[in-house]
């Protein structure tokens, strides 16, 4: 058990230094841009050759394909309910909208300015969850090949490579929409700790479950990943890193695949 809970320890502890980097440092948006395309990049490996494609081998096309449509559709909706609780002025009165309708033109581009900015914390929260639905598989299969005694090094190197860069641009996401320094250390070290726990499982009662019992979650958070990398994560990268997001996002790739094949 020790093993298992040190490589669970070192690899979720990408993602603390990554939220305390974003916390304290305020990196300029292009940067963010690059650092979040080059996780996105490495989410697209870890979606077609570690999750998706494991379920398939394990589950068959059926089970696959219908986890992974699960997972979409959850993150989906997830997703909309975020969008919708950060727009300004949710939940506002019909006579308070009107009232508002009256601002100057200061105010109005303050009101802007929120907007872009709970945008901004929509990304961290849906990074937070891709992270998080990503993470739990990824650190149960490598507490799995802990049990097995095949090792585990690659796969913790390349869990630590996403990790650390996806907690940055989260954390700086959410502290872009004001959320208070504490309150975001404490999702992540929370997300950290579940995947600690993730590697233990993985390499105790998991390490002889049924195949077809682990396609599940594997299919369903690779379903997850496409659908935060559609909806939240590519769009905010491009918006703010124009075209150089095509190039980090392939290195974040290929290297991601590299350490998978190591």
């Amino acid at each position: 058990m020790g093993q298992p809970l040190l490589f669970g320890i070192i690899a979720s502890s990408a993602l603390i230094v990554g939220a305390l980097i974003g916390v304290r440092f305020e990196l300029p948006k292009r940067v963010l841009a690059i650092l979040l395309s080059f996780s996105a990049g490495a989410l697209i490996t870890a979606l077609s050759f570690e999750l998706f494609e494991d379920a398939y081998e394990m589950g068959g096309i059926w089970r696959a394909a219908l986890g992974l449509l699960a997972g979409a559709l959850v993150f989906t909706v997830l997703s909309a309910l975020l969008d919708r609780a950060a727009q300004p002025g949710a939940g506002v009165p019909a006579d308070e909208h009107n009232g508002s309708a009256k601002l100057d033109t200061d105010a109005a581009a303050s009101d802007a300015r929120a907007s872009q900015a709970s945008k901004r914390g929509a990304a961290g929260m849906a990074l937070l969850a891709a992270v998080t639905l990503d993470g739990v598989p990824e650190n149960l299969a490598l507490g799995i090949a802990l049990g097995e005694g095949s090792g585990g090094l690659a796969l913790l190197a390349a869990i630590f490579v996403s990790n650390l860069p996806e907690a940055l641009v989260g954390a700086s996401s959410m502290r872009a929409q004001g959320m208070p320094r504490g309150r975001i250390l404490a999702l992540w070290s929370a997300c950290a700790v579940l995947l600690v726990v993730a590697v233990v499982v993985g390499a105790g009662p998991l390490a002889g479950a049924d195949p077809q019992t682990i396609s599940l979650p594997l299919a369903f958070a690779a379903g997850a990943v496409i659908a935060s990398l559609a909806d939240t994560l590519m769009p905010e990268a491009y918006e703010h890193g124009g075209p150089a997001v095509a190039m980090s996002t392939a290195a974040g790739f290929v290297l991601s695949f590299v350490l998978s094949l190591a």
